[in-house]
């Protein structure tokens, strides 16, 4: 923020300030900070980079003095290339429309700045409510962004679905893995498989925290021990799934079975393993989280962990309309399902007793 921004920020920034700072007059500012299509481009241009760089959040901050309702909420998803994804924000749309409301959908891209980017866009389109896939911590600070926290004291209602931030005290809708990734492993030693790699999500999303830890649980449950060294950490892309499944066949330890932290980081893995004649099942056991059709029309069939994602969008949406109704929805969770199918077999001898990927 530069100089004059930091000064602002002290005290209330209104709208002659950004008018000022754009150098238009205040009502062209009003008109293209409220939506307004009688405005040109160059105009909107100035005021939007005046109001960013100010920090003005002009409907946010009069929303607790205003009593309309636009009968619409904001869903901002993480990765709309990823199917969990689709189909989460499809189960959101159409409960909220169910209950009246009509559904604003961003993509944050898996990025901090594009979630922020949106937000302060939903805040000054004036939504009833905001359900958000959070982006994660700042890495570097350990807290939330800054515009996330201009959010959550800007009194909109808010929950969170799918990832939690822990150090914030919103309403969450996630899942819990624990049992499913405990059935997992199980079946793995059981079969054989003593190596197992866990191709992981980015440390600062509370999704990649959950399932490691409780992949780390389970292995213990097992008999076996966590090695770091067969932990790949991703970022819930397909491009990172490519660059694990590369790893996973260089690793020296040679892992029999994998366990894939997502559906697009899957995708990836799965890509180079076709094209590097690994027999999946055969060769290398794949357990993937999340239901998708793309795990099930793979041959073989992908083995996987996930959960309903219907009633997480039904859950979410009721929990939405708790808060903006003035209620203090208390967070929920799912319980995530293993599902076995054919990527899963029994280790091959030379396997169990040299560690190998391929015979």
């Amino acid at each position: 923020m530069s100089k004059q921004g930091s000064l602002l920020a002290m005290n209330a920034v209104t709208i002659k300030d950004v008018a000022s700072a754009a150098g238009v007059s205040v009502a062209t500012a009003s008109r293209v900070l409220s939506g307004h299509p009688a405005t040109s481009p160059a105009s909107r241009t100035k005021v939007e980079s005046a109001a960013k760089e100010l920090g003005f959040m002009p409907n946010a901050q009069a929303r607790s003095l205003r009593s309309t309702k636009t009968d619409s909420i904001a869903l901002l998803i993480s990765d709309v290339r990823n199917p969990y994804f689709s189909d989460l924000a499809h189960a959101v749309e159409q409960h909220a429309r169910a209950a009246g409301l009509m559904t604003f959908i961003g993509n944050a891209n898996e990025d901090a700045a594009q979630q922020d980017d949106f937000l302060a866009t939903m805040l000054s389109r004036r939504v009833d409510g905001l359900v958000i896939v959070p982006q994660g911590l700042n890495e570097e600070s350990n807290q939330p962004s800054e515009m996330m926290n201009r959010v959550l004291s800007s009194g909109i209602p808010t929950i969170f679905v799918d990832r939690a931030l822990p150090s914030v005290q919103v309403p969450a809708i996630t899942a819990n893995s624990a049992q499913a990734l405990d059935e997992a492993v199980a079946t793995l030693h059981s079969l054989g498989h003593r190596i197992i790699a866990f191709i992981g999500g980015p440390k600062h999303a509370s999704t990649a925290l959950e399932r490691y830890s409780a992949f780390e649980t389970a292995l213990a449950n097992h008999g076996l021990q966590a090695d770091e060294a067969l932990h790949f950490i991703g970022d819930f892309q397909p491009a990172s799934g490519a660059l694990a499944a590369q790893w996973l066949l260089d690793n020296p330890a040679k892992p029999s079975a994998v366990i894939i932290a997502d559906a697009p980081m899957a995708i990836g893995a799965l890509r180079v393993w076709r094209e590097m004649g690994v027999r999946v099942g055969a060769d290398l056991s794949v357990i993937t989280f999340d239901e998708v059709d793309a795990m099930l029309i793979h041959d073989p069939p992908i083995a996987t962990i996930g959960h309903d994602l219907s009633q997480m969008g039904k859950m979410a949406v009721q929990a939405l309309r708790e808060v903006m109704a003035g209620q203090k929805p208390e967070p929920e969770e799912l319980i995530s399902k293993f599902t076995l199918r054919p990527s899963v077999a029994p280790a091959k001898a030379t396997q169990v007793m040299e560690g190998k990927v391929r015979p």
